[in-house]
């Protein structure tokens, strides 16, 4: 019931209100970050401040696969490292010590505990976070830190410390199942816990896992999933703009959504570069790009030798049948035959290029290497010099798919 001695808000009120409480939101992250960066600067010193050169944001609501796909996810991006699981980090004993003493693991010591953990040089490439950020003061404080990122990276450029102060890359990955997938799978994951940690009863071999209230009951797990969707889901969103945002449909089996991974986290140069290397490199095309009409190519090329050059094309087709076929054929089971060959025919450089083009016509890829060779030939008597003619050796490698036969054991 309403008071009515209260006076009621107008309707011009209401964004007023909620637009003081985003600024309180944001002047509470500002406090935090500013206190933690302080200490951190005062135990260790800016130039200690080495954070990953890419940072990826795990997110995804329960039983979306998060712990499923991590390593895989690793795998692609090339990280060696354990991810940085929030909720293991809040059981650290640092953490244990702050909740001993009877203080709560609020966001002022999730983000201490977090920026602490990513200064460990064995992030210094990337690392995957798995649960945070999960409120709005995380999500300031994370732009926060990527200012002062960049900022370190501006500072140290012209120094010999500048390599390791790179641009960081930040990514937000979102792994998305419907509310029907999570429940479903919160329940499937509790009945096969439940009968591994009775299985481990029985024998008393392995270690018990954790049983977790909500995956033995519809309505909690259901819950839990609505809560990702209201707070976690909205912190994310808000960086949508900011980061590269790569939204995954993971309600398919594993294989379907590792594909939606590769395919969300291809390479972008432009996006992850430092700017001056990218344009240092920009002039060399993509090899992408480049195999984009590499076929039709090949084809203009080899008829062109026939029309144009057909006598030259003649004498190689005939030197790949006589000389290189029969050595690559005894090799057709390691897949990769390496020959040495002198003949004159390949100082002829369209001849070279014939052969390249034909090998890859057929399936095969050839690469050649000219090597040198100094073999004596005279001496003068009264000098001593050692007079010397050129040997020029051609090591071609050809490569194809081996045979796949099994040696017998």
């Amino acid at each position: 019931m309403s008071n009515p001695s209260l006076p009621k808000p107008s309707p011009e009120a209401a964004p007023a209100i909620l637009t003081r409480g985003a600024d309180l939101e944001i002047k509470d992250a500002q406090l935090i970050f500013s206190a933690v960066w302080k200490q951190l600067e005062s135990n260790l010193g800016r130039e200690k401040l080495t954070f990953p050169k890419e940072i990826i944001l795990l997110g995804g609501a329960p039983g979306s696969g998060k712990g499923t796909n991590t390593a895989f996810i690793s795998k692609i991006r090339g990280l060696t490292c354990e991810p940085i699981v929030i909720s293991s980090l809040l059981d650290s004993p640092e953490a244990k010590r702050l909740k001993d003493g009877g203080n709560m693991v609020g966001d002022r010591e999730v983000i201490g505990l977090l920026l602490k953990e990513l200064l460990n040089p064995q992030y210094r490439d990337g690392a995957i976070l798995d649960g945070f950020p999960r409120t709005k003061v995380q999500v300031e404080c994370l732009k926060l830190l990527v200012d002062k990122m960049n900022g370190l990276r501006s500072e140290f450029n012209s120094t010999p410390l500048g390599l390791h102060f790179r641009q960081p890359t930040i990514h937000i990955m979102v792994l998305f199942i419907d509310e029907r997938t999570s429940i479903t799978r919160q329940l499937k994951r509790g009945l096969e816990i439940r009968a591994y940690n009775d299985e481990v009863k029985r024998t008393g071999i392995g270690d018990l896992l954790e049983e977790r209230v909500t995956d033995f009951d519809q309505a909690l797990a259901s819950r839990r999933y609505r809560v990702f969707k209201e707070q976690t889901w909205d912190a994310l969103q808000e960086l949508k703009e900011i980061f590269h945002y790569h939204f995954i449909n993971a309600q398919g089996p594993v294989k379907e959504v590792e594909q939606n991974i590769i395919h969300e986290l291809e390479y972008q140069s432009t996006l992850e570069l430092d700017p001056r290397t990218f344009d240092s490199l920009r002039k060399i095309p993509l090899a992408s790009e480049i195999v984009i009409h590499a076929r039709q190519e090949l084809v203009k090329r080899l008829d062109s030798y026939e029309f144009e050059h057909h006598g030259l094309l003649q004498q190689v087709v005939t030197f790949i049948e006589k000389k290189i076929m029969p050595i690559v054929l005894r090799h057709a089971i390691s897949g990769v035959a390496h020959i040495n060959n002198e003949d004159t025919l390949l100082d002829d450089p369209l001849a070279l290029a014939m052969l390249i083009d034909i090998f890859s016509e057929r399936g095969y890829h050839a690469a050649v290497d000219i090597h040198r060779i100094e073999i004596p030939e005279s001496i003068d008597q009264q000098t001593g010099r050692v007079s010397c003619r050129i040997k020029k050796v051609y090591r071609l490698q050809i490569r194809f798919q081996g045979s796949e036969i099994r040696r017998g054991g």
